[in-house]
């Protein structure tokens, strides 16, 4: 089998799989948070949280910024215009094909009702 490799696309996809971390970066995008808010929010221990934004900083989606004993968490500045380019091609072939099947099911339909008729 044919292995396509994309590190950042595998990276990113992989960090936006698990709902809590994409939960994080809802609550990212509406302001910068701390770990420590961020497991209170989600009700997760802090070793947790951290697991979790480790993951989308190796992606690239969150930066952490270490001010004494607080570890601020905000977006990554890298977006996500890659993953949003790979998805609307895909979605374009899927929506092709779709549109295809649907022409041949209507001269499917359309043979069986000539048939019926005659």
């Amino acid at each position: 089998m044919v292995q396509y490799l994309d590190p950042p696309l595998d990276l990113s996809f992989a960090a936006l799989s698990d709902a809590t971390r994409r939960g994080i970066i809802d609550q990212l995008g509406r302001g910068d948070a701390s770990i420590t808010s961020l497991a209170d929010n989600f009700q997760m221990t802090l070793t947790g949280m951290k697991k979790h934004v480790q993951v989308l900083e190796r992606a690239g989606l969150v930066v952490t910024q270490k001010v004494g004993r607080v570890r601020t968490c905000k977006l990554g500045k890298r977006g996500l215009k890659a993953e949003a380019e790979w998805i609307e091609a895909h979605r374009k072939l899927f929506e092709a094909r779709f549109e295809a099947l649907d022409e041949i099911i209507s001269e499917m339909k359309q043979e069986g009702s000539d048939d019926s008729a005659s």
